[in-house]
């Protein structure tokens, strides 16, 4: 099993509503740790800023990863446009990963 990590930030669209926001991140997790490849998917919620989450995932690769975006349920949560990206983070276990290597 491969391990391609990523961590990502994303908080609520203005105007959005919270309350189906986390009720459909909750559906996005659950759809999504079944696809192949994912190891790893979570979201988590800020506890100063609700509005704000954080997405911590584990992919067999960026394929997989690349994959995940392709899956209806995927698209139908981002065609509501009730979040966006603040950041997006790659990352290694400690020790293994120089910039760029991949």
């Amino acid at each position: 099993m491969g391990n391609y990590f990523i961590s990502a930030g994303i908080e609520l669209q203005q105007g959005a509503d919270r309350t189906r926001a986390e009720m459909e991140l909750r559906r996005l997790v659950v759809e999504t740790r079944h696809e192949p490849g994912c190891n790893f998917f979570e979201i988590r919620q800020n506890l100063q800023d609700p509005d704000k989450f954080t997405l911590w995932e584990s992919w067999s690769d960026k394929d997989a990863l690349a994959a995940h975006f392709e899956m209806p349920h995927t698209k139908a949560y981002l065609a509501q446009n009730l979040t966006q990206v603040s950041y997006i983070e790659e990352l290694s276990e400690i020790g293994t990963g120089e910039p760029g290597e991949r």
